[in-house]
C-alpha cells in the first residue's frame, strides 16, 4: 500500500482476531528478500495489522519483498493455530545458532555498527547496534561475558540469552518450540555467541585469515512438512505469490526474460484475487478450471473486449502449469493443480492479410513525417517520427527500434549499420543482428539526427523510480496509439504489421528468403537453411533492392 506522503510503498497485513492475543507483545523479525534485510514490527494490544516499510524504490523491489513478507506472516499465522509447539532437530538448533555467531563475526561498517566487549568484562568499544540485527540482544550478550564462567551459568540460561532464542526462533516464523528444543536452543546459544564475539575482536585487531570456526555451522532448513503434527490441521501455508519469486530466482539465473517474470506475476496476482487467498496448499483442479471459465468471460479493461482463448491458454495456464511445475520439482507443493488443465483452439478467423495495405503505409509514414518540423520535439516525438521509418525498412520488432541508443549506429566501411542488442534492453531470441540502414534514412537525415543526440537511449528516458521495462512499455503503447489514430482497421496490429509487410515488399523485390530472416530475426525453416551466415555485403546489397515509400508530406 503507499503512505500518504511518501512514494516508498508499505507492508499491511490485517491481523486475524482468533490469534491477536498471542501476538501481543511480540516483535516480528520479518525477511524481505535474500538481500533486502530484514523489517521489524512490535505488536501492541491497539494492532490492527502489521505495517512497515518494504524500503523499496522500485515496483519489482516491491513486489518481491512484500511475497517474501507475506510468505513468512503466513507462516507465522499458521504457527500460531498449530496445537502442539515445533520440535527441531540438533542440526535445525546448531543452525540457529549459527545465525547468531554470523551476526557477530563480520566487520563492521558504516551500515551496521558492533558493540565489542572484553572477555575480563572490560568494555573497550561501545557502539550503537542496528535494530534489525541478531546482535541487539546486546544486553544479554554483556551479561554473559560478564558472568562467563560463572558456576550458576547453566541455571541462569533463559535471563541471558532467552530474549536471542525468541528472536531467532520467531524469524522462521516458529512461534513456539518443545522444552527439548528450547534447551538445547539456549545451551547452543552462549557458545556460539562467545566464538562469534571472539572472531569480530580478531577482526578489529587486523586478524583476517578465514574462518574456520564459521564451518562448523549447518545451513538452517525448515521443518519438513511431512514432520509436523497433522491430526486433521492443516500444514503451514506455501505463499502462491512468494512462489512465483522464488520460481524466478531460478528462472532468471537460466535465462528467462523479465517479461516472463511479469507475465507469470499479473497471472498469479489475479488468480490468488480469484480465489480470495494465497495459499498454494489449498489450490485445487478445480479452483484451476473454475479461474478458466473465469478469465474467458472476462472483459480486458484495455480493450474493452473478451479476454480471447488464446490469451487464456498461452498466458494464464501457461504461468500456472510452470510455475507449480517447478514448485514441485523443489518439494514445495505435492502435486501441480493445473496439470491436464487446457483449452482446445479452434481456427482463428482472417478477413485480412496482416501486412499493411500500400495505403495504410503510407498514410502512417506521412504522419510521421509531419513531425520533422516541429520545433522543440520530445522523446516521444521523436519516436513518432523516426520509429514508424526504421520498422518499415528493417522490419524491426518497434521494442527494438525504440530501445535504440545513440552507440547502436556506426558507420562499418562506408555503410551505416544499427545493431539491435540485447544490452540495450529486450530482444526476443536474446541474439545481437546488425542491419544496414536503407539509404532513403541516410537520406532523410537519420545519421544525422543520431549524431546530434545525447548519449544513450535515443527515444526514451528512463528516470529515477521507474523501470526500464515500464519506460520502454509506456514508449511502445504511445507508438501503437500513434499508428491506430491513422489506421483504424482492428484486423491489423499497429506495430507488428510492419514485420509482415517488410517481408511481403521483400519478396516483391526478389530479395531472398535467408537474406529477410537474417535481418527481421526469423528463424530457419529448415535446418538446411541453418548452415552458412548472411554477409553484411549481403543485407546490403538487399537493402539497395529493397523498394522505396513514398514519404508523403
Amino acid at each position: 500500500m503507499p503512505r500518504q506522503g511518501s512514494s516508498i510503498p508499505q507492508f499491511v497485513k490485517r491481523i486475524p482476531a482468533d490469534i491477536k492475543p498471542q501476538l501481543i507483545g511480540k516483535e516480528l523479525v520479518i525477511p524481505l528478500g535474500e538481500t533486502a534485510g530484514t523489517a521489524s514490527c512490535r505488536i501492541t494490544a491497539s494492532s490492527q495489522s502489521i505495517r512497515f516499510s518494504l524500503r523499496a524504490s522500485t515496483p519489482s523491489d516491491a513486489k518481491k519483498r512484500q511475497a517474501a513478507a507475506l510468505e513468512y506472516v503466513e507462516e507465522v499465522f499458521a504457527a500460531l493455530r498449530e496445537e502442539r509447539p515445533a520440535s527441531l532437530t540438533r542440526s535445525q538448533v546448531a543452525a540457529l545458532a549459527g545465525e547468531l555467531y554470523h551476526s557477530w563475526a563480520k566487520e563492521a561498517d558504516d551500515s551496521r555498527t558492533i558493540a565489542f566487549i572484553e572477555q575480563d568484562g572490560r568494555m573497550v568499544r561501545t557502539y550503537r547496534v542496528d535494530d534489525d540485527e541478531l546482535s541487539l540482544g546486546l544486553e544479554a550478550a554483556a551479561r554473559y561475558v560478564e558472568t562467563h564462567g560463572d558456576s550458576d551459568l547453566e541455571a541462569d540460561l533463559e535471563r541471558l540469552v532467552g530474549s536471542l532464542a525468541d528472536k531467532l526462533i520467531v524469524r522462521k516464523g516458529i512461534m513456539r518450540v518443545d522444552d527439548k528444543t528450547r534447551t538445547l536452543l539456549l545451551q547452543a546459544l552462549p557458545r556460539s555467541l562467545s566464538e562469534g564475539m571472539e572472531a569480530q575482536r580478531k577482526i578489529i585487531n587486523g586478524d583476517f585469515r578465514p574462518d574456520d570456526n564459521a564451518a562448523r555451522f549447518p545451513v538452517w532448513e525448515a521443518p519438513a512438512m511431512a514432520s509436523q503434527p497433522t491430526n486433521g490441521v492443516r500444514p503451514a501455508k506455501v505463499s502462491l505469490n512468494g512462489l512465483v519469486e522464488s520460481w524466478w530466482i531460478e528462472a532468471k539465473a537460466a535465462g528467462k526474460s523479465e517479461s516472463t517474470h511479469e507475465s507469470y506475476s499479473n497471472t498469479v496476482r489475479l488468480f490468488s484475487a480469484f480465489l480470495g487467498h494465497d495459499d498454494a496448499l489449498r489450490i485445487t483442479p478445480e479452483d484451476v478450471v473454475r479461474y478458466k471459465d473465469h478469465r474467458l468471460s472476462a472483459i480486458n479493461p484495455k480493450t474493452k473486449k473478451p479476454v480471447s482463448a488464446k490469451t487464456v491458454k498461452a498466458s494464464d495456464l501457461t504461468a500456472l502449469k510452470s510455475v507449480f511445475d517447478w514448485a514441485v520439482t523443489n518439494l514445495k507443493v505435492p502435486s501441480n493443480p493445473a496439470s491436464g488443465v487446457t483449452i482446445k483452439l479452434g481456427k482463428k478467423i482472417k478477413v485480412r492479410e496482416r501486412d499493411f495495405t500500400p495505403e495504410e503505409a503510407t498514410a502512417i509514414l506521412t504522419a510521421a513525417n509531419s513531425l520533422a518540423t516541429k520545433a522543440r520535439p520530445n522523446q516521444t516525438d521523436l519516436a513518432r517520427r523516426w520509429v514508424p521509418w526504421l520498422c518499415a525498412y528493417s522490419g524491426s520488432r518497434v521494442g527494438e527500434m525504440v530501445q535504440l541508443r545513440k552507440e547502436d549506429l556506426r558507420d562499418v566501411d562506408g555503410n551505416w549499420v544499427l545493431t539491435i542488442t540485447p544490452e540495450a534492453g529486450t530482444v526476443k531470441g536474446k541474439e545481437r543482428r546488425d542491419i544496414p540502414l536503407h539509404p532513403h534514412l541516410v537520406e532523410m537525415g537519420f545519421p544525422g539526427f543520431v549524431g546530434q543526440s545525447k548519449a544513450g537511449y535515443l527515444f526514451m528516458t528512463v528516470k529515477p523510480g521507474k523501470t526500464f521495462r515500464g519506460t520502454w512499455q509506456s514508449k511502445k503503447n504511445r507508438l501503437a496509439e500513434f499508428a491506430r489514430e491513422v489506421v483504424k482497421d482492428p484486423n491489423v496490429a499497429p506495430n507488428h504489421g510492419w514485420r509482415h509487410t517488410f517481408k511481403m515488399k521483400g519478396f516483391e523485390a526478389d530479395i531472398q528468403e535467408k537474406v529477410l530472416d537474417a535481418i527481421c530475426a526469423h528463424a530457419p525453416s529448415t535446418v538446411g537453411r541453418q548452415y552458412g551466415s548472411v554477409s553484411m555485403q549481403t543485407k546490403v546489397d538487399a537493402m539497395a533492392k529493397f523498394p522505396r515509400y513514398v514519404e508523403g508530406s
